[in-house]
């Protein structure tokens, strides 16, 4: 299934929900998306009006894949540094596709799209993520040209007994 993706699309209450309603299926369905438990549009909904206030602040972008049908099906945000000595890279946040679209190449586009989108602004040099151990998003992320440049052990936390690395993830743009 083709999505159609879009960078820096008007936030309004519609995407907010849209987005909201993808976060819910991607995370219920196991995803690694700032959750570890099942969760509703009221758990996320803050999360939402989060980054949708750092858009209107300008320090963040929305990346938004829609299916042919119009609805919010991919996402990422990707966050600009405040820090001048940092401002050369972007970090990227908040990435999920629709659990109906794993395995069928909606990740790799949504990355591709993110590249695209971050090679748009100007004196972006790098794309950086962090990604949670356990789950072999390392290796998605080495497959779409990202490379490990970091590893905390143990410090997310997602169960009791349950410690997962933090991987960070760069992707240079030159």
């Amino acid at each position: 299934m083709a999505l159609t993706f879009t960078f820096d699309p008007v936030a309004d209450p519609a995407l907010a929900e849209g987005i909201a309603a993808l976060w819910v299926d991607a995370s219920n369905a196991g995803g690694a998306v700032g959750f570890a438990s099942e969760i509703t549009l009221d758990d996320v909904r803050p999360e939402v009006a989060k980054h949708f206030a750092a858009v209107a602040e300008g320090r963040s972008s929305l990346l938004v894949g829609r299916d042919a049908a119009g609805r919010v099906s991919a996402f990422a945000v990707i966050a600009r540094n405040a820090h001048d000595l940092q401002a050369h890279w972007v970090w990227v946040y908040a990435v999920m596709v629709h659990p109906e679209l794993q395995g069928r190449g909606a990740g790799r586009a949504l990355m591709a799209a993110v590249e695209e989108a971050a090679r748009s602004l100007d004196g972006i040099e790098a794309v950086r993520l962090g990604c949670r151990g356990g789950l072999g998003l390392e290796h998605f992320y080495a497959a779409c040209g990202y490379k490990e440049v970091g590893r905390v052990p143990g410090a997310i936390r997602v169960a009791p007994d349950d410690d997962r690395d933090d991987i960070t993830m760069l992707l240079p743009l030159r």
